[in-house]
């Protein structure tokens, strides 16, 4: 009471609610104006305005003649954008930038909170704002320049070459016809960024007048800012209690609830879901979870659900595969639908995942390969149907996804009696549609349905990982006694100083036994890693033999050879590349085993009448050290020679050359004019 006191009201002002400009009326932020702009009557030249999406474009000038404008800076820019022609396409007409776009965005979502006010003669006149619109420079023009440049680059580089380049060569077309769209992708198509600016960009400009502040025109348009009549009945929105008229001006946010993600349309929450019949939950769960053990059914539908209505209603969506349901084909696939990745109608897609589930009813594991040979449908159809009731294994197959339900089977006898009837039925359509054979139809042994999987003790395979290790350490052994023997026979001439090979022996305890089972298939004559085949000359333990050295010479000597024969200029990286692919194609055991270095390959190279050819490639070239090391065949003995040779002095002193250059080098150097055909073959 005593602030109130303190604090006495000096003047009470009415406020009115002028609605003539309502949905009409916008607020512009304008950015910070550089000394050279003022936001005035004169440097407004143009404005356009989107309504739908709430966005402007402003053409502003800009004084050139004020002292702070940097007249240089403007012509060159003026120069980038237009280049030296001006016509009615040009941005700057004047050869000068006098002038700056602004573009709008919005600042604020919810702007109806907030009203320009106008206070005459002792009342507030308020309007509400129908958006806030902040201006920024756009530099479109950039944009322009650059597509300027590279058209004047591309001009310059396709000006000089010679009429034979211009000619359109054949080249191969793949045509590809578009899946029909599913629903999903539609609606992220719709959503995209993509999309979005599409539709955007379809939206026409609505060119705007501009008056200035001066102007007749805006001093009537500014008297709407004023209510138009001071009755009470043009003001009923005022005669409200206090609370109600604050509620009116600062209207509670509304945001958080708009910025609640929304469900998708196929979505049930938990809650929504219990309030439909049982046979409609069961559906719906089914077919999104796809494979679901009874259990986990009956715990997802609540507690006092009665399980027998549950049976009674699961039979009519799913089937059994190995004691666990599984939501049938129809559901998934109705009627009058197709494949969205091959289009094949729904009946046979039914067929084929009938197909896998009865698969699966024989065996735990279904391999693609086979499913595709027989449904004769498209590899996607095929992984839809696996990934709804089995997981990939790399090297096996797929497995069902779920383990054997035994305790439904051991529960619900006469319903695992019935659906085995069912089955039967479903086999001989599928046996009919298909074709299957005997073997096809004779089921596998189910370990997993008449027994308990195998457990395996912690002890027992203990025990499994000594023998293997026993095992492979005798192999192991006679495997390197038979590669000293075969060395000392060999080499007894040259006597290499060969140092003892010894694997180092571990004590095989039960303390931290080793399961070797993982790399049996890797013990295929390697020794300490080496290939040990009969005849073997490989090094061991880095040294190679005396009598070697020339073999793996004259065997590396025959490879380059051979491959400059064929490529006549190879990088580096190539030939590396040509070697590792020749060394996988040999046996094991080879000299070339042996272990090659890149000088050993690049003086061979050199060796064989081959030459480095020292191209200037661009500094701010991004390739890497063994693709700018460049080797070329000098002499291949054919008519061509003195051409290629010449042909590799001119990419010595250039990395690019036009083709008209080349061919008036080759006549000139060569003394004889050579048409198109062979001047082809030199370049090929």
């Amino acid at each position: 009471m005593a602030n109130e006191e303190d604090d006495p009201i000096i003047q009470e002002i009415d406020v009115f609610l002028a609605r003539s400009l309502l949905e009409k009326l916008y607020l512009f932020q304008y950015p910070i104006r550089p000394a050279s702009m003022t936001y005035d009557d004169v440097t407004h030249l143009s404005a356009k305005i989107k309504p739908k999406q709430q966005k402007v474009e402003l053409e502003m000038a800009i004084d050139t003649l004020n002292p702070n404008y940097c007249r240089s800076k403007g012509e060159q820019i003026a120069l980038n954008v237009d280049g030296t022609c001006t016509d009615e396409t040009s941005t700057y007409s004047s050869k000068l930038m006098d002038k700056q776009t602004f573009c709008s965005s919005q600042a604020a979502s919810n702007v109806s909170r907030y009203a320009a006010a106008v206070y005459k003669k002792g009342e507030l006149h308020l309007t509400p704002l129908h958006g806030i619109l902040q201006l920024r420079p756009s530099f479109t023009y950039l944009d322009k320049a650059d597509a300027k440049h590279r058209e004047r680059e591309a001009a310059n580089e396709g000006g000089d070459s010679s009429q034979d380049e211009a000619e359109d060569d054949v080249k191969q077309i793949t045509v590809r016809f578009s899946r029909p769209e599913t629903e999903q992708a539609r609606q992220r198509r719709v959503q995209s960024y993509e999309f979005l600016q599409k539709r955007q960009a379809e939206e026409h400009w609505v060119h705007l007048h501009y008056y200035g502040l001066k102007d007749s025109r805006s001093e009537h348009e500014r008297q709407y800012l004023f209510s138009q009549g001071h009755g009470l009945a043009e003001n009923t929105e005022l005669i409200k209690s206090p609370s109600e008229y604050l509620m009116m001006l600062m209207p509670p946010s509304i945001e958080e609830e708009n910025d609640k993600p929304m469900a998708p349309s196929n979505v049930l929450s938990m809650a929504q879901l219990r309030t439909l019949p049982l046979a409609d939950q069961i559906k719906i769960l089914m077919k999104n979870v796809k494979v679901m053990p009874f259990a986990n059914l009956m715990s997802l539908l609540g507690s006092g659900t009665d399980s027998t209505a549950v049976l009674r209603c699961v039979q009519q969506v799913a089937l059994l595969v190995q004691g666990n349901w599984v939501v049938k084909s129809d559901v998934l696939y109705p009627k009058d639908t197709s494949s969205p990745y091959s289009g094949v109608p729904a009946e046979v897609l039914c067929r084929g995942r009938d197909f896998v589930m009865w698969k699966f009813t024989q065996d735990r594991w279904v391999v693609r390969k086979e499913v595709a040979a027989v449904t004769k449908l498209c590899p996607e159809d095929v992984k839809d149907f696996l990934e709804h009731m089995s997981v990939a294994r790399i090297n096996k197959g797929w497995e069902f996804m779920l383990p054997y339900d035994e305790d439904f089977v051991k529960k619900h006898p006469d319903i695992v009696q019935r659906q085995q009837m069912l089955w039967m039925g479903i086999q001989a359509k599928l046996e009919k549609v298909y074709n299957l054979l005997k073997d096809q139809l004779a089921p596998k042994k189910q370990e997993a349905q008449s027994a308990h999987p195998l457990v395996v003790s912690g002890e027992q395979r203990v025990n499994m990982a000594k023998a293997k290790v026993q095992q492979n350490y005798g192999q192991l052994e006679k495997e390197l006694q038979r590669q000293k023997a075969e060395l000392k026979s060999n080499d007894t001439a040259a006597k290499p100083d060969v140092p003892s090979v010894r694997i180092k022996e571990e004590p095989v305890g039960a303390e931290e036994p080793m399961d070797t089972s993982a790399f049996e298939g890797l013990n295929n004559g390697l020794v300490n890693g080496l290939h040990g085949a009969e005849g073997s000359t490989d090094p061991v333990n880095g040294h190679l033999p005396g009598g070697c050295i020339d073999r793996v010479a004259q065997e590396l000597k025959a490879f380059v050879s051979s491959t400059f024969k064929k490529q006549f200029v190879l990088t580096l990286s190539e030939l590396k590349r040509l070697f590792n692919l020749h060394l996988a194609s040999l046996p094991p055991g080879h000299t070339l085993f042996s272990g090659i270095s890149d000088k050993m390959l690049q003086d061979m190279v050199l060796d064989t009448g081959c030459k480095q050819i020292l191209v200037p490639f661009p500094p701010q070239t991004a390739a890497s050290p063994d693709e700018l090391k460049v080797y070329a065949l000098w002499e291949a003995g054919d008519i061509y020679d003195q051409h290629r040779q010449v042909l590799l002095e001119i990419f010595s002193r250039n990395y690019r050359v036009r083709r008209n250059v080349i061919q008036s080098q080759l006549s000139q150097e060569c003394g004889e004019d050579l048409n198109k055909q062979e001047v082809d073959r030199v370049l090929k």
